[in-house]
């Protein structure tokens, strides 16, 4: 059992930065493999990152290639989303994954706002 909360949404205007971050409770957090999607109003949830269970992997949508960086802290049972030169399309709420969007866990998700 994993339970997961995001932090450090907020309002920004465009070209500027966010770092999200998770924590996550449980004693196999560094066991899985981590993951942010978002959900904008009126889509689907889509994916954005994932990072291995060592972080030596990371996959990112081509859409924020270049512009955000996941990492995470296994001591700290924590996994980041650094956030940079954001767009008003990256207004979502970013939710925080662990194990897969199948059968995984989420936490309850932060807004990020970009302004234009």
């Amino acid at each position: 059992q994993v339970q997961l909360v995001e932090s450090g949404g907020g309002l920004v205007q465009a070209g500027g930065s966010l770092r999200l971050s998770c924590a996550a409770s449980g004693r196999t957090f560094s066991s899985y493999t981590m993951g942010w999607f978002r959900q904008a109003p009126g889509k689907e949830r889509e994916f954005v990152a994932r990072i291995s269970w060592s972080g030596g992997i990371t996959v990112y949508v081509d859409s924020v290639k270049g512009r955000f960086t996941i990492s995470r802290d296994n001591a700290k049972n924590a996994v980041y989303l650094q956030m940079n030169s954001l767009k008003p399309e990256d207004t979502a709420v970013y939710y925080c994954n662990a194990g897969g969007a199948a059968s995984g866990y989420w936490g309850q998700g932060t807004q990020v706002t970009v302004s234009s």
